[in-house]
């Protein structure tokens, strides 16, 4: 089913837009220090930059778009909600040794990227409100 997105939705894509575009290219744009200076492997964070900034553009593209499928945005939901899995995983496994700034630097950008995904789903809430109310 797809629905006009609210303002509200379209803000919200449109920032974790921005904030996920700027870590991405932070991540690759620093490549020359960040490895030693957050103790975490270099490709692992080419790798985040890249997915970062691509991910962007779909954000990006999805806050544009007239009509979107409310399946596209809970995919979305998933996909930040799997990034903050993942980041707490990687802390977690023992593979990666972070110095106490790279510790800082995932944890905050899970949470931001939490706080994304709670934004989303209330914006949902509020869409499936309307829908209900409207039927």
């Amino acid at each position: 089913m797809t629905f006009a997105p609210s303002l509200f939705l379209r803000r919200v894509l449109q920032l974790d837009a921005v904030a996920t575009g700027s870590t991405g290219l932070l991540l690759l744009g620093g490549m020359g220090f960040l490895p030693g200076l957050l103790n975490l492997p270099g490709s692992l964070l080419a790798c985040a930059g890249v997915f970062c900034v691509g991910w962007a553009l779909t954000l990006g593209f999805a806050s544009l778009r007239e009509e979107i499928a409310s399946g596209f945005v809970w995919t979305i939901i998933v996909a930040n909600v799997a990034w903050v899995i993942g980041s707490a995983a990687l802390l977690m496994s023992g593979h990666v040794s972070p110095t106490w700034f790279g510790h800082a630097f995932v944890i905050a950008q899970a949470i931001a990227v939490d706080i994304f995904a709670g934004l989303q789903i209330f914006a949902m809430w509020k869409y499936s409100r309307r829908a209900s109310a409207a039927a």
